[in-house]
């Protein structure tokens, strides 16, 4: 089959090489693509289409929502790429449920729920993809009080490899609704989600300043306040910004208070106001779409590369002291720390395909710059991460600047791993979903 072809029946737009618009159609803000076509469906028919064409021509298939995977998920060289903008609606349903096409954005979400008092903790960008964000996790400004992302999704509609449409919930291909929350795209290209939102009203948002002096006091206190917090409180240490001064810039604890309440707010802030002292705050009540940020694109020749992990209670003090350590050193990298605990944790370990529940803090490194300032500083980051090894597990999805094997063994323990690979063997066999932190069809024994 030729995109010739593909065009009779097919009701999107095919944006080949040679078109006016194909160099941006073919790039994501992490990686520039030369695809042999983007796809742009109107419906999920037209998505259906495309996955018979990718699974008929053996081309290899990129499904992009927002596009901003670190690791380029969105495109690839010489394949298709599954663009689902188009299909972005959001449609208000009753009891609170609201159906949101799987092209959508967090933005796109924000903006239309908040005439109706209406939210759904998503992640803190507002040109990040609702599938992508929410398949893998979805830590947010609300994640303390309401969860992930994935914890709010109710149902998903799947195109599925074979090019069927499943309507998947905990009581419709249950073990697929299962493998969806937390597996990533390898099951299949998502069309719409059914979220459960929840009424809100404005929220305290804003950023709290300490020198770098007082690194090390501050997050050890942020850290062992956030254990007694109320669960509308949610913040993320920031610090080593060589744009702030590298190892003298300051550790900004960026923070969210859920409700509009100044009593209640100050009351759950100050605590975190006391650790030091403060040289900065910007705290103030604002919309909660408001507290989502615009998407950044690295300039042309900038490289970003990410590595996270997780700490669980008996690990946060010696993890915090390397960070802290490491990050008032020259040749830090840039270091955020994000608070996850509450809602996260009380759903089972074993309820989604998200397996890190118990983690108090999500941290992440990031470096920036030209081919050769990466490289210069892999050996450092290298021998942080080997500190840091015995006190850490796992690594988040949405965060992977790469997707190795070993990148994926990371994401998975051993148990979650096999269970997604064996869903993975019933319902993408030939592995067509693979653009992605993959993980292969289960290999089951022939019969002899």
């Amino acid at each position: 089959m030729t995109f010739d072809e593909l065009r009779h029946g097919f009701g999107g737009e095919i944006v080949e090489a040679g078109a006016a618009e194909y160099d941006a159609a073919g790039k994501t803000p992490f990686r520039v693509g030369k695809p042999a076509g983007v796809l742009r469906p109107q419906s999920v028919a037209d998505v259906q289409a495309v996955v018979r064409f990718a699974a008929d021509t053996g081309l290899p298939l990129a499904v992009r929502g927002g596009g901003h995977a670190f690791a380029g998920f969105g495109t690839n060289d010489g394949g298709v790429v599954l663009d689902l903008s188009e299909l972005a609606d959001v449609e208000l349903l009753e009891a609170g449920r609201v159906r949101i096409g799987g092209g959508a954005t967090w933005g796109q979400v924000a903006d239309a729920l908040a005439p109706h008092g209406l939210a759904i903790s998503s992640g803190d960008t507002r040109s990040v993809g609702v599938g992508g964000l929410t398949l893998s996790g979805g830590i947010g400004w609300k994640v303390r009080k309401y969860g992930l992302a994935l914890d709010q999704l109710v149902a998903a509609e799947v195109v599925t490899a074979d090019s069927d449409v499943l309507q998947t919930s905990a009581d419709e291909h249950p073990e697929l609704f299962w493998g969806l929350r937390g597996g990533g795209g390898n099951f299949g290209v998502v069309t719409a989600f059914e979220f459960a939102a929840h009424e809100t009203t404005q929220v305290f948002h804003g950023k709290l300043a300490f020198p770098a002096t007082e690194a090390l006091e501050v997050l050890q206190g942020w850290a062992e306040y956030l254990r007694t917090a109320p669960a509308e409180l949610t913040a993320i240490a920031n610090f080593a910004n060589p744009f702030l001064g590298g190892p003298n810039a300051p550790v900004e604890i960026q923070l969210t208070f859920d409700g509009d309440d100044a009593a209640a707010a100050a009351a759950a802030i100050d605590p975190i106001r006391s650790l030091g002292t403060v040289i900065a705050d910007d705290v103030a009540l604002m919309p909660y779409a408001g507290v989502l940020v615009e998407g950044q694109t690295p300039p042309p020749g900038i490289q970003l590369v990410t590595r996270s992990a997780f700490a669980e209670k008996e690990s946060v003090s010696e993890v915090l002291r390397i960070l802290a350590e490491t990050g008032t050193t020259a040749g830090s990298p840039i270091i955020s720390v994000r608070s996850v605990g509450g809602a996260v944790a009380r759903v089972a370990a074993d309820a989604t395909a998200y397996p890190y529940r118990q983690a108090e803090l999500m941290f992440v490194t990031t470096t920036i710059g030209p081919p050769p300032v990466i490289a210069a500083a892999r050996f450092g980051l290298d021998a942080l991460w080997e500190r840091l090894a015995p006190h850490s597990t796992g690594a988040y999805a949405n965060f992977l600047a790469s997707a190795t094997e070993a990148d994926v063994a990371a994401v998975y323990p051993a148990q979650t791993y096999h269970r997604l690979a064996a869903l993975k063997h019933d319902y993408d066999p030939g592995n067509l979903f693979r653009g992605n932190h993959n993980v292969p069809p289960q290999q089951l024994p022939s019969a002899e």
